[in-house]
């Protein structure tokens, strides 16, 4: 199991007091392994086991099948009889459909958004862009590997986008949303040249249709992102699905 990376993230357990709050320790290792699962450090169809995650990061087995059973709610572990837990696999239909479901979700709430958003809306926009285009995708070192920077101010550029569609369902299921297209954003990352489309162009593209408030432009325009998008993840993974599976489980992103 590829699980042995969590631990050389910067994830201190050593001198953790027994009287810390159980909820507290939970959201952590939810978080970490959320992130982990997101990066593909823990790759589809890994085995989750609670014990050895527990000893990993020396927190009770409670506190880590709570946080598991927290990720199986959000769709990135599965929990299986007799089994138990395995980071979610990943497929081609399972990445059409979440792009397809991800565009209507969207769709509806970035026409919302901009029926009612106000000028604090625009400016937060304006803002998350800026810092978005600000970041490389790809860190110096390596420009195979995602820069997690950068992954962090594209969801806040996504969601800023969508904040004043007043729909608090709506928001919640394109989180959902978000989390699973990441993943298969990040397994795409190291087989795409640098400079193979114009993401930064791609955003202020979106960026601009919202602002102009031309709502029917910004849905096709961030369709467009979406499936461009798409398209990449499902040429590498085609590339690497396991034919009798019909799965894919590769190592993933470091």
């Amino acid at each position: 199991m590829a699980i042995n990376p969590l631990t050389a993230h910067g994830w201190e357990t050593s001198g953790q007091s027994d009287a810390a709050p159980v909820r507290s320790i939970t959201s952590a290792v939810f978080q970490r392994l959320r992130a982990d699962i997101l990066s593909c450090r823990i790759s589809p169809g890994d085995k989750l086991r609670p014990a050895e995650i527990a000893g990993m990061f020396a927190v009770s087995l409670s506190a880590v099948r709570e946080a598991l059973s927290r990720l199986a709610a959000d769709g990135l572990v599965r929990m299986e009889d007799q089994k138990g837990f395995r980071a979610s696999p990943v497929s081609l239909d399972d990445l059409r459909d979440v792009t397809r479901t991800r565009i209507e979700i969207e769709g509806l709430a970035l026409r919302r958004a901009i029926e009612r958003g106000g000028k604090r809306w625009e400016d937060d926009i304006r803002v998350a862009l800026e810092r978005l285009c600000a970041i490389p995708r790809r860190r110096g070192e390596d420009r195979l590997l995602p820069n997690e920077a950068w992954a962090v101010e594209h969801d806040r550029f996504h969601l800023a986008l969508l904040s004043a569609c007043a729909s608090e369902w709506l928001l919640r299921f394109r989180s959902t949303l978000f989390s699973q297209s990441e993943r298969y954003r990040r397994l795409s990352v190291p087989a795409q040249p640098d400079d193979s489309r114009d993401v930064a162009g791609e955003h202020r593209c979106i960026a601009a249709a919202v602002l102009a408030r031309d709502a029917d432009a910004a849905v096709a325009a961030l369709t467009d992102h979406y499936e461009a998008t798409m398209t990449l993840a499902l040429a590498v993974m085609d590339d690497a699905l396991e034919p009798e599976a019909g799965q894919f489980e590769g190592k993933g992103a470091p």
